[in-house]
């Protein structure tokens, strides 16, 4: 495993991010794992060096929080554990989602009592509020922090700008910032090399994208790409413009590099993000131990500058994808 800083946080983590959004039930997506096969891909993570975990309090309805907190039951000083809180978690209570101080403020103990930790190591908002000023976030924000139930807080997709009006008011009225961006970024998806990602890399946030692999589109030749179970199951993968703009041959191509390297396409498209300076830790969501052992033996591999150009050049412009 290899290992790097947080940011500007100063903690070190592995190099990928475990992302247990397949944790926890299947009532609540199909290919999700129940807890005994979540439980052994946790374990397998951890021999493998991982020690940087992302979950949400949505997933499963925080069965993966649940989850994730008791397979590291003994072992949690030792880990780097991300959740994140906005969906409404309640469909008869609206105050359950969104960015008000009550929302957070119930969310994250929730959360908190789920992982079974007293500090959470790094809390993000999952979305922007349009709904809650985001001074009035902050301040709910920074208090968790003073208050010693969270120790840092990162922010996921959104417009830069919005990022950016949010650590001016951090700035302004001396609180604390975000310092991780979780954006949606892979090979099939760059719109955030336009603003975001340059403005992360100037102000030292982190970058911990999610969906590395374009959720399954990059780890097989694109008329497979709907044979798995998720692949079939997961209507979400299609609100994503991944095979507009080139994408169909960027994956021919990602194919073909694969066969050159003798690699499969998914570890073509993680070493593909792991040679971007800007990406501190790619977030690797699996089913499958030996996809997760995949993922990690990806960090042997090193793609030239001409692999780079060839495996990026039929990219064009796409609509901006994630936000929602």
């Amino acid at each position: 495993m290899e290992y790097t800083t947080l940011g500007d946080t100063g903690m070190t983590v592995s190099r990928i991010c475990l992302g247990c959004m397949s944790f926890g039930t299947s009532d609540w997506r199909e290919w999700v794992l129940d807890e005994e096969a979540g439980t052994e891909l946790i374990e397998r993570a951890l021999d493998l060096g991982i020690n940087f975990f992302d979950t949400a309090n949505m997933y499963s309805r925080g069965e993966s929080e649940r989850i994730l907190g008791d397979a590291l039951a003994g072992r949690k000083d030792e880990q780097v554990i991300a959740t994140k809180g906005y969906f409404q978690m309640d469909d008869s209570d609206p105050n359950s989602g969104g960015l008000s101080r009550k929302a957070i403020e119930q969310q994250l103990d929730a959360s908190r009592e789920r992982l079974g930790v007293d500090t959470i190591d790094l809390y993000q908002i999952h979305r922007w509020d349009d709904e809650t000023p985001i001074e009035t976030t902050m301040r709910a924000l920074d208090d968790a922090v003073r208050r010693e139930k969270v120790r840092y807080i990162g922010a996921s997709s959104m417009w830069t700008h919005q990022l950016a009006k949010s650590r001016h008011t951090s700035d302004r009225h001396g609180l604390e910032q975000f310092m991780t961006m979780q954006n949606h970024y892979n090979l099939l998806y760059r719109e955030e090399e336009r603003e975001m990602l340059p403005y992360c890399e100037n102000q030292g946030l982190a970058v911990i994208p999610w969906s590395p692999l374009a959720r399954g589109y990059l780890t097989r030749p694109h008329e497979e790409s709907e044979t798995t179970a998720r692949g079939q199951a997961d209507s979400h993968a299609r609100d994503h413009p991944y095979f507009d703009g080139g994408g169909r041959e960027i994956n021919e191509r990602v194919q073909q590099i694969a066969e050159d390297e003798g690699a499969t396409m998914a570890q073509i498209g993680l070493s593909w993000l792991l040679e971007k300076d800007w990406v501190t830790a790619p977030i690797v969501g699996t089913t499958s131990i030996e996809h997760l052992e995949e993922a990690v033996e990806a960090l042997d591999i090193t793609l030239s500058g001409s692999d780079m150009e060839f495996l990026e050049e039929p990219y064009e412009p796409l609509p901006v994808s994630g936000h929602s």
